[in-house]
C-alpha cells in the first residue's frame, strides 16, 4: 500500500461542504373514507391486531369485516376518515362507532385511532382525533368514549387528555392477549357544543 492510504482523509471544513438535502415535509390529506381505501385499512388495522395489544381484538380482519365497518359508520353517519400521503398511500385511519348496541346509546360513540407504522410519532393521531371530535359534533355525537388498554398507552392518553377527555374509570385484567392479562382505561369527553 501507499503512504498516502494510511493517512486519515481529509473533511471538507463546514462551510466548504454541500448543503445536506432537505426532508421532504410531512403532509398529508384528511377525507372521508372511499370503498377503494379498505385494503389499506384493513392492513393497519391488522398491524396492530398482530404486534400491539392497542386493539385487544386477536382475530384479523378480512376485507368483508373491514368493509362492514366503514358501511355501518355510514349508514350511521358516523364520521370514518383517512389521511393519504400526496402519493395517495394510506398513512391512518379513524372511526367512531356506537359505545353500544341498544338504541338509547346512540349518541355515545367509542373512537379508534389507528395509524401506519411509518406515520407515527409525527402529529397525524392529533390531527385525526381533532377531526375526528369535530366531525363527529357535527352528525350529533353528544358522548365520546375512549377504551385504551392500559399497557403502554401513556402517550394515547396523554393525547385524549389534551383534547379535554377526562378518565372516567379503570377495568382490571379484562382482556387476555399475548399470554398476559390486559386492563382498560375509559376516557370521555363531551361533544356539546360550548
Amino acid at each position: 500500500m501507499l503512504e498516502e492510504e494510511y493517512q486519515p482523509r481529509r473533511v471538507l471544513p463546514p462551510h466548504l461542504r454541500p448543503p445536506e438535502p432537505e426532508e421532504a415535509p410531512f403532509s398529508y390529506e384528511i377525507r372521508f373514507a372511499e370503498l377503494g381505501d379498505v385494503p389499506s385499512i384493513r392492513e393497519i388495522y391488522n398491524h396492530y391486531v398482530l404486534n400491539s395489544s392497542i386493539t385487544l381484538n386477536d382475530t384479523p380482519w378480512s376485507l368483508a369485516d373491514a368493509r362492514k365497518k366503514l358501511d355501518n359508520a355510514r349508514q350511521r353517519g358516523y364520521p370514518f376518515i383517512v389521511a393519504t400521503s400526496p402519493g395517495g398511500q394510506m398513512l391512518g385511519f379513524a372511526y367512531v362507532y356506537p359505545w353500544k348496541e341498544k338504541a338509547a346509546f346512540r349518541f355515545s360513540v367509542e373512537n379508534h385511532i389507528y395509524l401506519g407504522p411509518a406515520a407515527t410519532g409525527k402529529g397525524l393521531g392529533r390531527q385525526l382525533l381533532g377531526e375526528l371530535i369535530e366531525r363527529s359534533r357535527t352528525a350529533g355525537v353528544r358522548e365520546m368514549i375512549a377504551v385504551i388498554a392500559d399497557k403502554n398507552a401513556d402517550a394515547s392518553i396523554r393525547l385524549h387528555e389534551s383534547f379535554g377527555f377526562k378518565d372516567v374509570g379503570h377495568m382490571g385484567k379484562v382482556g387476555f392477549k399475548y399470554d398476559r392479562w390486559l386492563g382498560t382505561v375509559m376516557m370521555e369527553l363531551n361533544l356539546r357544543k360550548r
